[in-house]
């Protein structure tokens, strides 16, 4: 990356999905690859593994999907580099015993011009933090509720 790049950077995010009782259908790709392509999001890294009933963990090859999941092909090369072994330890540490897992590390592109501007104003960075869905309606609900 050219430090140009580097500068007007957004903040970079990771989601970690398992499918405990099932196999990915693909159905949220079209909609990550919409976003991509819309520039909201840069996909880094994205890492596709199986955690089996023993707690061994092995990454899965994306030629290795059923039919109805090989829309996650679109993925296959995302790597930064940045992601190390440790981090995929932790992250299966987190899965289900038998679960299949996609770890994506993405910019969020949108923020870059926003997040330069204010470095170039001489601001910075002094808290940030995700506000769980499920955390966000249960304040609305005690909030109803009154």
């Amino acid at each position: 990356m050219e430090a140009a790049d580097i500068e007007e950077m957004g903040p970079i995010d990771y989601v970690l999905i398992e499918w405990a009782d099932s196999e990915p259908t693909g159905e949220a790709v079209p909609i990550v690859l919409d976003l991509v392509d819309r520039g909201i999001i840069r996909v880094l890294d994205f890492a596709l593994f199986a955690k089996n009933e023993d707690g061994d963990v092995a990454a899965i090859d994306f030629g290795e999907l059923p039919e109805h999941a090989a829309a996650l092909e679109e993925f296959r090369g995302a790597s930064s580099g940045v992601l190390a072994d440790e981090d995929l330890a932790e992250a299966a540490a987190a899965i289900s015993p038998g679960a299949l897992a996609a770890l994506i590390v993405y910019e969020n592109s949108w923020a870059g011009p926003f997040a330069a501007a204010v470095r170039r104003s001489g601001g910075q960075l002094v808290a940030s933090d995700r506000i769980h869905v499920q955390a966000f309606l249960a304040a609305l609900d005690a909030v109803e509720a009154g």
